[in-house]
């Protein structure tokens, strides 16, 4: 019986384990596998394999029977999410009943429980961190310094560019630095007019086109990946047969599959980290099999927890231990803590009645894009910039749609559906402010509801400050200047209001700093008290920026994973 335990371990033992199959997740299993280590993948969710998992990538519109709607009994079924509501998206959703959590205040937390996580969802932008960013923390003191600046994290910006494929123009901007790029996809006549006209007023802001995770020159690494060049199909969420765009599912999960070293496991929900008080340092990881409910353990060297940032922390926090009674690494206190994300709330739109002549049918997959301008050099002591820290980016799209005349009856209004005319060019903005972190907004556990796996409910409490409501009010007035001086009519600027969470950017609560007593990870990731265990998510960010995050996960995850492998190398691990 001994040996046949001891057999049982050796199958369910690896050199890694990695917890989660999104942008981070996949970036951790192909540096680890391509590093000789045999990696175990848990994902909670179901497979997606690429290609063949994408249901509705080819299907044109009449070929959905309810013309893309989601019928009233369907949506019912997902209660009050609005995400993915739509025929050709609804296989991403997941129902109330898969992880119910608690919302002290209202919280728009948007999931990708499947193979490839959210990397099949996102926007897709990928801007790097400047030096001005990692410093922010300790330039205006809220938050804690980052133990890490623009130049540790350079070369694996790099590194991962280069593989993932991300378009781009060289801008020269030392706020938002250039990086390896393939050629850029052009902006259309409307956004280029606005370009020009912020170049001409303005000294402090620019408008460039965005850079994205898009192939449009495929290198012999991308080739080598089965992937080809975008077909700017902008069908981009409901999964990208070709592997234009950049996702765990076209990329590093088959890339790290050909090596032979990973295993992947879905329908793993991810109970709890290990930890051996004895050998002090995590040893495993508990999982509960989603369709049969059972409890197993795996057994690993090193763990990266890559589940997305607030599902980290709920295994964190739910990880206790003798030494960690608080949550795994836990003795500052501040797991769960200093939550914080972007802030889209403002937007605006116009239209404009120039270029009658052009139209486009490009279906530009990214868009343009102003980078942060306001407290840039300094804490601005003039006009409403001066009320608020930090600052905000801009995306900006514009296009020219068909207008039909609903006018008639029988064959006149037939006619009328069957010709439709080109209808005025439009434009729109919408912010991405940095919120300041904050220790209030937080997430723990609930002490006494668990959801379904046994595992206890997250209870969410996060909500706006007065930076935040001064910040898009800034926004409003200046992108309603900008919108006016190029001319455009029926300006509409607005704050939405949304729910906090609502970017789907959320961050932090396992934050990286200097000091144990105010941080719980170091600068390569690791859990300061427990540093077999890396966590290369949303959840390590210390703060936010302006910048869309995922490029620097998958920076911080390169980074992190090839440290591991060499502390492990050294036998420090």
């Amino acid at each position: 019986m001994a040996n046949f335990l001891i057999d049982a371990a050796k199958q369910m033992t690896y050199d890694a384990i990695v917890i989660g199959s999104g942008i981070s997740g996949g970036w951790a299993a192909k540096e680890l596998c391509e590093k000789g280590l045999k990696t175990l993948v848990l994902e909670r969710g179901r497979d997606v394999k690429h290609v063949t998992d994408y249901p509705t990538a080819n299907l044109n519109p009449w070929e959905f029977p309810h013309r893309g709607q989601v019928p009233l009994a369907v949506r019912e079924q997902y209660g009050d999410i609005r995400s993915f509501m739509r025929e050709e998206t609804l296989h991403w959703a997941i129902k109330p009943d898969e992880q119910p959590f608690v919302q002290e205040q209202p919280f728009t937390w948007t999931r990708g429980y499947h193979v490839g996580g959210k990397s099949l969802l996102w926007a897709r932008q990928t801007q790097r961190w400047s030096e001005f960013d990692f410093e922010g923390p300790a330039r205006d003191g809220f938050a804690v310094d980052w133990p890490i600046r623009y130049r540790d994290l350079a070369p694996w910006y790099s590194h991962v560019e280069k593989f993932a494929g991300i378009s781009g123009n060289k801008d020269g901007l030392p706020h938002l630095p250039d990086g390896e790029f393939l050629p850029p996809i052009q902006l259309n006549c409307v956004e280029s007019h606005l370009q020009q006209t912020i170049a001409k007023h303005y000294t402090d802001r620019q408008l460039i086109q965005g850079r994205c995770a898009h192939i449009t020159q495929p290198k012999p690494v991308h080739t080598a990946q089965g992937r080809a060049q975008c077909q700017h199909r902008a069908l981009c969420v409901r999964g990208c047969p070709f592997g234009g765009y950049f996702s765990s599912n076209a990329s590093t999960l088959p890339w790290a599959e050909r090596t032979g070293n990973m295993t992947l496991r879905p329908h793993s929900v991810v109970h709890s980290i290990i930890y051996d008080d004895q050998k002090g340092r995590a040893t495993g990881v508990r999982v509960v099999d989603a369709n049969s409910l059972q409890m197993m353990e795996f057994y690993a060297r090193i763990i990266f927890v890559n589940g997305s940032a607030l599902n980290s922390n709920l295994i964190l926090l739910n990880s206790t231990s003798n030494r960690f009674p608080n949550g795994l690494g836990n003795d500052s206190g501040l797991l769960g803590k200093y939550i914080a994300w972007h802030n889209y709330r403002g937007k605006i739109s116009a239209e404009y009645d120039g270029f009658p002549d052009q139209t486009t049918d490009g279906r530009n997959p990214s868009n343009g894009y102003i980078p942060r301008f306001r407290n840039l050099h300094r804490q601005e002591t003039t006009g409403l910039a001066s009320q608020f820290l930090r600052g905000y980016a801009t995306g900006v799209g514009g296009g020219r749609g068909l207008q039909t005349n609903r006018d008639g009856v029988g064959l006149a209004l037939k006619e009328n559906l069957l010709h439709p005319k080109l209808g005025p060019w439009h434009i729109s903005g919408w912010m991405q402010g940095e919120t300041i972190p904050l220790e209030k907004n937080h997430v723990r556990l609930d002490p006494n509801r668990n959801d379904k796996y046994g595992i206890p409910l997250l209870v969410t409490s996060a909500g706006w400050s007065e930076n935040d409501d001064r910040m898009v009010n800034d926004f409003m007035e200046q992108m309603t200047e900008m919108f006016t001086l190029a001319g455009f009519t029926n300006v509409k600027a607005v704050d939405t209001h949304s729910n906090p969470g609502s970017d789907i950017h959320e961050m932090g609560g396992v934050r990286m700093g200097k000091d144990a007593k105010t941080s719980l990870l170091n600068q390569w990731n690791a859990l300061h008290h427990c540093k077999n265990v890396f966590v290369t998510d949303g959840a390590c960010m210390t703060s936010t920026s302006t910048q869309n995050p995922s490029l620097t996960y998958m920076a911080l995850t390169a980074r992190a994973a090839n440290f591991a492998v060499a502390q492990m190398k050294k036998k420090n691990l």
